[in-house]
């Protein structure tokens, strides 16, 4: 793998990186929602041209339209015409806490836990990798961007979980490993890393990251694979929890209707 393909831009490339599976549409639409909830996309941002996503995606123009069209009936973008013109991002907080709360009620206990052990086998085995191929820079390197995480802010952790699992995907120097960190980071990241949000979550984080910085350090493959299994673990039984919370939420307001409009819990 290139070892140029660097954690700065890798959250990038996972944003356009060209899809698989039939629904492209609707793919093309999640990816980018997902990247603008982020903050991977920056508000004001102005995206590719229609056919450079095209080309990006792998898929056709108006597949692009259509994707776009729903962005801007959900408030996520703005289309404007002329030289200075195309579609720019526009953020929004609890627009997009909505958005994440209803992909997370949409998919049921079981594809939850088993996309989160599918992440959890791509991750562990990037981690053990590195372990073995890591110079001493690239240990500092780790650390340098665990030291730069405001983990007492929850976006700013949730980002900094994806460039660091990103980061470790490079540092395997497994090409396949990181295509894949990439695509799950897109599809799967923004829900895995909901956890962040809660204060403990994020305590555990830092002490994690640490932890499996030091495993690579030592050139310790098994215990880098064990402490990115558990901190993903970690992560996937909140979201599971945070799934039946927000069950139950919309059970009480359906059995008490007059009760006024429930705000669900932030993401």
């Amino acid at each position: 793998m290139p070892r140029s393909i660097r954690s700065s831009s890798l959250a990038r490339v996972a944003v356009f990186a060209p899809l698989t599976g039939s629904g492209r549409a609707a793919i093309v639409e999640q990816r980018l929602t997902d990247a603008i909830v982020l903050g991977v996309l920056d508000d004001g941002e102005r995206l590719p041209r229609e056919l450079d996503l095209a080309r990006n995606f792998g898929v056709a123009t108006v597949t692009v339209r259509e994707a776009l069209e729903s962005l801007r009936e959900k408030g996520l973008i703005r289309t404007t015409r002329g030289r200075d013109g195309g579609s720019f991002v526009i953020s929004g907080g609890h627009r997009h806490a909505a958005i994440l709360h209803s992909r997370v009620r949409s998919l049921s206990r079981v594809e939850l836990r088993d996309m989160g052990v599918y992440y959890s086998a791509i991750a562990s085995s990037a981690a053990e990798l590195a372990a073995d191929r890591t110079s001493a820079d690239d240990v500092d390197n780790l650390r340098r961007i665990i030291g730069t995480i405001d983990y007492d802010d929850a976006g700013a952790t949730r980002r900094g979980e994806g460039t660091f699992h990103l980061e470790l995907a490079a540092l395997s120097q497994s090409a396949r490993l990181v295509r894949e960190e990439v695509r799950l980071q897109a599809e799967f990241g923004p829900l895995l890393w909901l956890s962040m949000h809660d204060v403990d979550c994020r305590s555990r984080s830092r002490v994690a990251h640490a932890r499996i910085v030091e495993a690579i350090s030592r050139v310790d493959g098994d215990s880098a694979r064990r402490l990115v299994a558990n901190h993903v673990g970690d992560a996937l039984e909140w979201l599971v929890e945070h799934k039946a919370g927000l069950e139950r939420a919309a059970i009480s307001s359906v059995d008490h209707p007059d009760s006024g409009d429930m705000k669900e819990a932030a993401p």
